[in-house]
């Protein structure tokens, strides 16, 4: 069984438009946070298990919005809302964290000083996600 607006018209995929680009880089960035972090915890787990656990959280929280922006519909549209502001609270906390005590985290995640290392990429998203988020949940003007 389909979500409503998941096989259909323009206004329930919210993966389209200016969805699409967000599709692109929550699915890039899906396989580059899951493949590092796994690399890093078969690896080197013992350096820094919490920078990489937190690493492979990020990534699994970019492979649900990921989904949900291919999927559409207004339930997947409410997930990937409630995955984003996690993830913005997650780059927020975390990237205040690591400035405030850099020794708790000998190695970086994802979210280290808001993204620095992924060019900030992760603050950006969650807040260009939720923007667009609000915006594709507005009723679309019919021709």
């Amino acid at each position: 069984m389909h979500d409503e607006g998941a096989g259909g018209g323009e206004a329930g995929r919210i993966g389209r438009g200016p969805g699409r680009l967000l599709l692109s880089l929550y699915g890039v960035f899906t396989v580059a946070a899951v493949s590092r972090s796994l690399v890093q915890m078969f690896t080197k787990f013992h350096d820094a298990p919490l920078a990489y656990v937190l690493s492979a959280v990020a990534g699994l929280v970019y492979a649900v919005i990921t989904v949900a922006l291919w999927r559409g519909g207004e339930a997947a549209r409410r997930v990937a809302l409630v995955c984003c502001s996690a993830e913005l609270a997650g780059v927020i906390a975390v990237g205040t964290f690591t400035l405030v005590d850099p020794s708790a985290f000998p190695d970086a995640t994802v979210w280290s000083d808001f993204g620095i290392g992924y060019l900030f990429l992760p603050l950006l998203l969650p807040v260009a996600g939720l923007l667009w988020l609000r915006r594709s949940a507005q009723p679309q003007q019919t021709r």
